[in-house]
């Protein structure tokens, strides 16, 4: 539970962007970022990789798929299918897809693991039905310049079309962006003068 005296800087109550439709079940995160690029020191740079397997040959020549699709590019918001991101835990699967320029991710559920990485990040994983889903994909399909906008205080997910369905997420992820308490080191930062406070009035341990 968020202290009440201290701030959060970082709250999080809606996200707004085109899709990108990537409609398979049980996509992991091996598939999302392939293992040989774990190795980089930092998570910087790794946007580029994201499904870069299921992107290019062994050539590197581009192979179709939702990311290589001009109609999508500068989409922020990915669709995708039910148990996205199981498999190994690694927290460079989210990282890379925040790095390419998403924001949140939509799917009818996500491994547990890649949903709390996501949200230590700044990107929420929300849930709909399969067949919310499948309209949405249609919608965005048809129409690649349709915006979306996912309203995390209501629960809600509209479209510029005016269609619009519920959505669900995991209640404690949500509350962390609502309260803006998701970005530890932010929260950390923005009340120093607090926490040196209540530092000096704690007896030393010798």
């Amino acid at each position: 539970m968020t202290h009440p005296n201290l701030k959060n800087t970082s709250i999080i109550e809606s996200v707004k962007g085109r899709g990108i439709p990537l409609a398979e079940n049980d996509v992991d995160t091996d598939r999302i970022i392939p293992a040989r690029y774990l190795k980089f020191i930092t998570f910087e740079g790794l946007g580029a990789y994201a499904f870069y397997d299921e992107r290019f040959d062994e050539q590197g020549k581009p192979k179709s798929h939702p990311f290589n699709d001009p109609r999508y590019s500068g989409a922020s918001i990915l669709l995708a299918g039910a148990n996205f991101g199981c498999g190994s835990s690694r927290e460079h699967a989210p990282q890379a897809l925040y790095r390419a320029g998403i924001r949140a991710i939509v799917a009818p559920s996500f491994a547990e693991i890649f949903a709390g990485n996501s949200t230590a990040i700044g990107m929420p994983t929300v849930m709909v039905s399969s067949l919310h889903l499948d309209t949405l994909i249609t919608l965005v399909t048809q129409n690649p310049s349709t915006e979306i906008h996912i309203d995390l205080k209501n629960k809600t997910l509209t479209t510029s079309s005016g269609w619009t369905c519920p959505v669900d997420m995991n209640e404690g992820y949500r509350k962390a962006f609502l309260e803006g308490s998701w970005d530890s080191t932010a929260v950390l930062l923005a009340n120093l003068e607090l926490i040196r406070k209540k530092a000096a009035e704690l007896p030393s341990i010798r």
